[in-house]
C-alpha cells in the first residue's frame, strides 16, 4: 500500500512539472558531459556578448525548490551560498530532485574547457532554499513552507528570488510573502509549470511577479497553462545545463521551469548593470525589450514574446518608461521600440536573416565589380 501510493504522488508530480517518470521515482543521477556544440538556447541567448558589460557581479540568486547540489565543479569558488533547509534531504544528498541544479547551472555555471555548456551570468552567486523535496514529497507545492522559503531569500540578500517549483495552492501567507519581497526590493521570477488544462501556478499568477512562459526552438509553447498574468517567455525545450550527483549534464530536457532560470539570470545581469532598478522597472524593461510575435500583442502563454537578455541590458530605454499594459487594449507604446526579431522560429530567423544579408554583401561587390570594369574601360570618363 505504502509503494502504491508514493507511485500516485510521483505520477501527480510528474505530470504538473513535465520531468521524466524514471526521475521522479529516484534520485536524480549524472549523465555524460555535454561536448556537443552549443544548444540552440545558448546560442540564441549568445552570454559572451553580453559578459562584456556584466557578467552578474555583485548579485544574489536564490533558487527556491528542490535544493541544488554545489558541488558541481562547474559553481564557482564559493559562488554556492548555504542556506537552511525547511525539509529534510531525500537520502541525504544536496538535489535528489535534479531541477534546482539545471536551473542553478542556466543561471550561473562557469566556463570550462570540458563542456560547451556555460551559465548566462556566472558572476552571480547562488543561494539554494529548500521548501521541498520534489518527487519524493508527499506535499511538493505547499503554499506555507513556500512563503517562508520567499521570507528566508529576502532575509538572506537575494535581489533575485526564483521559484524553481511552483505551487498550485495560493494562501494568505504565500500573498503576504510576494508583497513583503516586492516592498524590499526582490525581484521573485516563476514559471507557468502547469502542463495540464485549467493548472494555475503560484507565484506566478500574484501580482508583481515576473511569470514566465516557455518556448521550443521553434517559437511554440510548451506549458499548456495560460493567462494574462504571464509575462514574458524563455526556452524550455530541448535544453542542457548541470546535474545533481557529478559533473555530468542533462541533455536534452523539456521542462517549462527551466526557462524561468533564463529569465532569473537576466534579472541577475540587468540588476548588476543597473542597480537602482525596482522590481517593477525591470519587469517593465524585460517586457518591454522581448523579442515580439507578429502583430505585437500579448500572448495568454507566452506574454509579451521571448525573453532578449542583450536588448534587455543594452537598451537605452529609461527605467521610467511605461510598460506594455499601459497604452490602451494592453498595445505597446508607440514611443518605445522593442525589439524586433520575431519569437516564431527565433533560431531559424536568425540564420534566416544572416543568409539574406550575406545575398546582400554578395550583390554590393558584384556591383562595385562590374562598376570597376565599365570606369575602366572607359577611360574613367563621365559618360553622356
Amino acid at each position: 500500500m505504502k509503494v502504491t501510493a508514493a507511485l500516485f504522488v510521483a505520477l501527480v508530480v510528474a505530470l504538473f512539472v513535465d520531468v521524466p517518470l524514471a526521475q521522479a521515482a529516484g534520485c536524480a543521477t549524472s549523465t555524460e558531459v555535454y561536448q556537443d556544440p552549443p544548444s540552440w538556447a545558448q546560442k540564441l541567448v549568445d552570454p559572451s556578448r553580453i559578459w562584456l558589460l556584466t557578467r552578474g557581479t555583485g548579485q544574489t540568486v536564490a533558487i527556491v525548490g528542490a535544493g541544488v547540489d554545489g558541488s558541481n565543479p562547474q559553481f564557482g569558488h564559493d559562488q554556492m551560498l548555504s542556506s537552511d533547509d525547511l525539509v529534510a534531504r531525500p537520502g541525504g544528498v544536496a538535489d535528489c530532485d535534479g531541477r534546482g541544479t539545471f536551473a542553478a547551472g542556466i543561471i550561473g555555471a562557469q566556463p570550462d574547457d570540458q563542456t560547451t555548456f556555460v551559465g548566462l551570468a556566472p558572476g552571480a552567486r547562488l543561494l539554494p532554499v529548500r521548501y521541498t523535496a520534489g518527487s519524493g514529497d508527499a506535499n511538493p507545492g505547499d503554499p506555507g513552507r513556500l512563503a517562508t522559503a520567499i521570507t528566508q531569500a529576502v532575509h538572506a540578500g537575494a535581489g533575485t528570488i526564483l521559484v524553481d517549483i511552483p505551487t498550485t495552492v495560493d494562501s494568505p501567507a504565500l500573498d503576504d510573502a510576494v508583497a513583503a519581497a516586492l516592498a524590499a526590493g526582490s525581484v521573485i521570477v516563476s514559471p507557468a509549470a502547469g502542463t495540464q488544462q485549467g493548472i494555475v501556478s503560484y507565484p506566478t499568477a500574484l501580482p508583481g511577479v515576473l511569470a514566465v512562459g516557455a518556448v521550443d526552438r521553434n517559437g511554440v509553447a510548451v506549458q499548456t497553462e495560460a493567462g494574462d498574468y504571464i509575462d514574458i517567455a524563455a526556452p524550455g525545450a530541448d535544453l542542457v545545463s548541470t546535474s545533481a550527483g557529478g559533473f555530468g549534464h542533462s541533455w536534452p530536457i523539456k521542462d517549462p521551469s527551466a526557462a524561468a532560470a533564463y529569465v532569473a539570470a537576466t534579472v541577475a545581469l540587468l540588476r548588476s548593470h543597473q542597480p537602482t532598478a525596482t522590481p517593477a522597472q525591470i519587469v517593465n524593461r524585460l517586457t518591454l525589450t522581448a523579442s515580439r510575435a507578429s502583430g505585437g500583442g500579448r500572448d495568454p502563454r507566452l506574454g509579451w514574446g521571448l525573453v532578449d537578455a542583450y536588448a534587455a541590458v543594452t537598451s537605452q530605454l529609461p527605467l521610467t518608461a511605461p510598460g506594455p499594459g499601459a497604452s490602451p487594449a494592453g498595445a505597446t507604446p508607440p514611443d518605445l521600440v522593442p525589439a524586433a526579431a520575431p519569437v516564431q522560429p527565433p533560431i531559424n530567423a536568425l540564420v534566416g536573416g544572416l543568409a539574406l544579408g550575406g545575398v546582400g554583401l554578395a550583390a554590393l561587390a558584384g556591383l562595385i565589380t562590374l562598376t570597376i570594369r565599365r570606369g575602366r574601360e572607359r577611360g574613367w570618363k563621365l559618360s553622356r
